[in-house]
């Protein structure tokens, strides 16, 4: 298949993205069913046979049950969080909430991230006994006897989709009732771990960054179509590039809507979650529940933001044989992100934690040999997230 830049992507596919939501395979209303409302555009989740909304819900950041109240009764219907989310008080938060609502309502996904090696492998603190008592926390806060859907969090190497320790406990959990739907999240190598997985049965659902700049739009493609084909849902995340912003000091914002429909506007892509702190942004997000056809302004917006570099690291991965130090760029990258696209410095200190990064992982290097194809000053973003690391965790709280 001949490939599409981005910039062309945006230019030739984006076209008929204002017919997706026009078209019957992605559409369905049941206005005879307490669980879907008429109007809202909903995708069949793979293999799964859930219908669900585009447009679900990324509660990680979101400390406010108001919020996921009013989202819920927008429409939204999927919640997605994690284990390690706001220490675990975003489970404790929605299991709080949805123990009033009746079960078969709404729809809950949670991530417990294994132990591996820097290069995505298993080691020995690699423990399917430690992933699984991670899970039974995440159950115990959510308060409930199953979830919907389990990821394994964060999976990078095609290796651990075939990691046994693991599939087993999956397995169990299924048999047990304690999920009804196995997956994996990935930020990194994505088309690489998406065409691995359609070629395995052991998984029901992928979460994947996908976005309008990430930097292998055409291998993303490939990959998700087929996927898709062979019955994985497909969620997509990540899907603002860097959490709505262009700079560090928010005085670019980027077109959300716009955004989010361009990612919509692939119809192997089930459902985004957008991660969501403001009713303002409710209010944006639930007007795609039933409409996400691309206008031209919109088109024009993206294609403009092209130029500018951003907060959202799109995972070439050509800084990182350039670094002497070795150092796990994209992910120190992913950081500067959270600290100041998501406005999140605590979700980004624990990144550097995971990643064992020191306080000045610079020193030594008196010029950064490292050269940005999105043309970011990668020295400086390292030098200013890693102050992190020395931190207090309860000061960034």
């Amino acid at each position: 298949m001949k490939d599409i830049s981005r910039r062309g992507f945006l230019r030739k596919g984006i076209a008929g993205a204002g017919m997706v939501a026009l078209s019957p395979s992605v559409m369905a209303t049941s206005p005879g069913s307490a669980n879907m409302q008429q109007g809202i555009i909903y995708r069949t989740l793979g293999k799964t046979g859930i219908k669900v909304p585009v447009i679900s819900f990324g509660v990680m950041r979101s400390d406010n049950v108001s919020l996921c109240r009013a989202a819920y009764d927008k429409g939204i219907r999927l919640f997605d969080t994690a284990n390690g989310y706001q220490g675990g008080n975003n489970e404790t938060m929605l299991g709080n909430m949805f123990r009033e609502y009746k079960r078969d309502s709404f729809l809950l996904a949670t991530k417990v991230k294994p132990q591996t090696d820097r290069d995505g492998l298993p080691n020995d603190q690699t423990s399917a006994d430690k992933f699984l008592e991670l899970f039974n926390t995440s159950l115990s806060r959510l308060q409930m006897d199953y979830v919907d859907i389990l990821y394994v969090h964060d999976l990078s190497n095609p290796e651990m989709l075939e990691y046994k320790p693991l599939l087993n406990t999956l397995k169990k959990l299924k048999k047990d009732g304690k999920i009804r739907f196995a997956g994996f999240s990935t930020h990194k190598n994505e088309a690489l771990m998406i065409g691995a997985a359609a070629e395995k049965e052991d998984w029901d659902v992928i979460l994947t960054s996908y976005n309008y700049k990430h930097a292998d739009v055409a291998g993303l493609n490939i990959s998700i179509k087929k996927a898709a084909s062979a019955g994985l849902g497909i969620v997509a995340m990540k899907t603002l590039a860097g959490g709505g912003w262009l700079d560090k000091e928010k005085t670019k914002p980027m077109n959300t809507g716009a955004a989010l429909k361009w990612v919509l506007s692939n119809p192997d892509v089930h459902t985004t979650i957008p991660g969501m702190t403001s009713f303002d942004q409710l209010e944006l997000n639930a007007k795609l529940l039933t409409d996400i056809s691309l206008s031209e302004s919109e088109k024009n917006d993206l294609l403009a933001d092209m130029s500018v570099p951003g907060l959202f690291c799109s995972g070439c991965r050509q800084c990182v044989p350039a670094c002497p130090h070795n150092l796990p760029v994209p992910d120190l990258m992913r950081a500067y992100m959270y600290a100041y696209g998501y406005a999140s410095p605590l979700m980004a200190r624990d990144l550097l934690a995971s990643l064992e990064i020191s306080g000045d992982p610079c020193t030594g290097c008196e010029k950064c040999a490292v050269r940005c194809s999105r043309n970011f000053n990668v020295r400086d973003k390292i030098a200013d997230v890693s102050r992190l690391i020395n931190v207090p965790s309860e000061f960034l709280a």
